[in-house]
Protein backbone atom coordinates (compact mmCIF):
# COMPACT_ATOMS: atom_id res chain seq x y z
CA UNK A 1 0.00 0.00 0.00
CA UNK A 2 2.96 2.48 0.94
CA UNK A 3 5.18 1.56 -2.05
CA UNK A 4 2.07 2.40 -4.63
CA UNK A 5 1.30 5.40 -2.87
CA UNK A 6 5.21 6.33 -3.93
CA UNK A 7 4.78 5.93 -6.93
CA UNK A 8 1.73 8.53 -7.04
CA UNK A 9 4.32 11.08 -5.96
CA UNK A 10 6.17 10.54 -9.29
CA UNK A 11 2.92 11.09 -11.00
CA UNK A 12 2.41 14.29 -9.21
CA UNK A 13 5.67 15.33 -11.08
CA UNK A 14 4.09 14.38 -14.24
CA UNK A 15 1.14 17.12 -13.10
CA UNK A 16 2.81 20.43 -13.36
CA UNK A 17 4.31 19.29 -16.62
CA UNK A 18 0.79 19.18 -17.95
CA UNK A 19 -0.27 22.42 -16.31
CA UNK A 20 1.57 24.67 -19.80
CA UNK A 21 0.08 21.78 -22.19
CA UNK A 22 -2.92 23.20 -22.29
CA UNK A 23 -4.92 20.13 -20.64
CA UNK A 24 -7.50 21.23 -18.67
CA UNK A 25 -6.46 21.10 -14.55
CA UNK A 26 -7.23 23.29 -11.26
CA UNK A 27 -4.98 26.17 -12.27
CA UNK A 28 -5.09 29.71 -9.83
CA UNK A 29 -1.87 31.93 -10.02
CA UNK A 30 -0.87 34.57 -6.87
CA UNK A 31 1.45 37.27 -6.63
CA UNK A 32 3.74 34.61 -4.82
CA UNK A 33 3.24 31.55 -6.78
CA UNK A 34 3.74 31.21 -10.57
CA UNK A 35 1.34 28.15 -10.77
CA UNK A 36 -0.87 25.96 -8.39
CA UNK A 37 -2.13 23.16 -10.17
CA UNK A 38 -3.53 19.26 -9.32
CA UNK A 39 -3.02 15.84 -11.23
CA UNK A 40 -4.06 12.93 -10.39
CA UNK A 41 -1.74 10.00 -10.90
CA UNK A 42 -2.38 6.35 -11.39
CA UNK A 43 0.39 3.80 -9.14
CA UNK A 44 -0.31 0.82 -12.10
CA UNK A 45 3.41 -0.03 -12.34
CA UNK A 46 4.90 -0.08 -8.92
CA UNK A 47 7.35 -2.46 -8.42
CA UNK A 48 9.54 -3.12 -5.36
CA UNK A 49 12.83 -5.02 -5.24
CA UNK A 50 13.00 -6.04 -1.91
CA UNK A 51 17.19 -5.92 -0.32
CA UNK A 52 18.59 -6.77 2.30
CA UNK A 53 15.97 -8.93 5.05
CA UNK A 54 12.62 -10.50 3.56
CA UNK A 55 9.93 -8.11 3.71
CA UNK A 56 10.02 -4.58 4.62
CA UNK A 57 13.48 -3.62 5.25
CA UNK A 58 15.89 -0.56 4.90
CA UNK A 59 17.08 -0.70 1.79
CA UNK A 60 14.05 -1.77 -0.54
CA UNK A 61 13.83 -0.01 -3.44
CA UNK A 62 10.46 1.07 -5.50
CA UNK A 63 10.53 1.59 -8.68
CA UNK A 64 7.64 2.77 -11.47
CA UNK A 65 6.24 4.42 -14.34
CA UNK A 66 2.44 5.58 -14.35
CA UNK A 67 0.27 7.67 -16.35
CA UNK A 68 -0.79 11.01 -14.77
CA UNK A 69 -4.33 12.60 -15.36
CA UNK A 70 -5.96 16.05 -15.62
CA UNK A 71 -7.22 17.05 -11.76
CA UNK A 72 -10.72 15.31 -13.19
CA UNK A 73 -9.25 12.10 -13.22
CA UNK A 74 -10.45 11.72 -16.83
CA UNK A 75 -7.92 12.23 -19.11
CA UNK A 76 -4.32 10.98 -19.29
CA UNK A 77 -1.67 13.82 -19.94
CA UNK A 78 1.31 12.48 -18.90
CA UNK A 79 3.19 9.98 -17.02
CA UNK A 80 6.12 9.50 -14.75
CA UNK A 81 9.35 7.50 -13.87
CA UNK A 82 11.22 7.05 -10.46
CA UNK A 83 12.60 5.28 -7.42
CA UNK A 84 12.09 5.09 -4.06
CA UNK A 85 14.42 4.19 -1.12
CA UNK A 86 13.38 2.79 2.17
CA UNK A 87 14.42 4.77 4.75
CA UNK A 88 12.68 4.03 7.94
CA UNK A 89 11.00 0.60 7.95
CA UNK A 90 6.81 0.84 8.41
CA UNK A 91 7.17 5.05 8.13
CA UNK A 92 8.86 6.82 5.13
CA UNK A 93 11.02 6.42 1.80
CA UNK A 94 12.72 8.57 -0.08
CA UNK A 95 12.10 9.78 -3.69
CA UNK A 96 12.62 11.04 -6.92
CA UNK A 97 10.82 11.09 -10.08
CA UNK A 98 10.63 12.85 -13.07
CA UNK A 99 7.55 13.82 -14.66
CA UNK A 100 6.86 13.66 -18.12
CA UNK A 101 4.48 15.75 -20.22
CA UNK A 102 4.12 17.43 -24.03
CA UNK A 103 6.79 20.64 -23.56
CA UNK A 104 9.13 19.02 -20.79
CA UNK A 105 9.50 17.53 -17.45
CA UNK A 106 9.49 18.27 -13.88
CA UNK A 107 11.81 16.46 -11.61
CA UNK A 108 11.11 16.11 -8.17
CA UNK A 109 12.61 15.06 -5.24
CA UNK A 110 11.86 14.09 -1.39
CA UNK A 111 9.90 11.69 1.73
CA UNK A 112 6.97 9.87 0.88
CA UNK A 113 5.39 8.89 4.27
CA UNK A 114 3.27 5.36 4.82
CA UNK A 115 0.35 7.66 6.01
CA UNK A 116 -0.37 11.31 5.56
CA UNK A 117 0.59 13.69 3.13
CA UNK A 118 4.24 14.24 1.90
CA UNK A 119 5.67 17.39 0.55
CA UNK A 120 8.35 16.91 -2.07
CA UNK A 121 10.93 19.70 -3.29
CA UNK A 122 10.60 20.44 -7.34
CA UNK A 123 13.86 20.51 -8.13
CA UNK A 124 14.14 21.87 -11.99
CA UNK A 125 12.41 21.21 -15.02
CA UNK A 126 13.19 21.02 -18.97
CA UNK A 127 11.27 22.73 -21.53
CA UNK A 128 8.95 24.97 -20.52
CA UNK A 129 9.46 23.89 -16.97
CA UNK A 130 13.51 25.17 -17.30
CA UNK A 131 14.37 26.01 -13.70
CA UNK A 132 11.36 25.24 -12.19
CA UNK A 133 11.17 25.22 -8.16
CA UNK A 134 8.63 25.03 -5.71
CA UNK A 135 7.14 22.17 -3.65
CA UNK A 136 4.74 18.72 -4.48
CA UNK A 137 1.97 17.72 -2.18
CA UNK A 138 1.27 14.34 -2.50
CA UNK A 139 -2.14 13.05 -1.30
CA UNK A 140 -3.33 9.49 -1.79
CA UNK A 141 -7.13 9.68 -2.94
CA UNK A 142 -8.10 6.31 -1.62
CA UNK A 143 -6.79 3.63 1.22
CA UNK A 144 -5.28 1.67 -1.07
CA UNK A 145 -2.59 3.30 -2.68
CA UNK A 146 -4.43 3.12 -5.98
CA UNK A 147 -4.13 6.76 -6.97
CA UNK A 148 -2.93 10.00 -5.47
CA UNK A 149 -3.74 14.00 -5.87
CA UNK A 150 -0.14 15.78 -6.71
CA UNK A 151 -0.56 19.34 -5.90
CA UNK A 152 2.04 21.45 -7.11
CA UNK A 153 3.11 25.17 -6.24
CA UNK A 154 5.18 26.20 -8.93
CA UNK A 155 7.33 29.85 -7.96
CA UNK A 156 8.73 31.53 -10.66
Amino acid sequence: MARKQILIGALAATALAIAGTGVAVATTTSPQHGNDFTVVEHAVTDTTVDIGPKGDSLGDVLAFGNPVYDAGNHTQVGNDQGSCVRTKVGASWECNWTTILPGGSLAVEGPFYDSGDSVLAITGGTGKWAGARGQMTLHARDAAGSSYDFRFSIIN
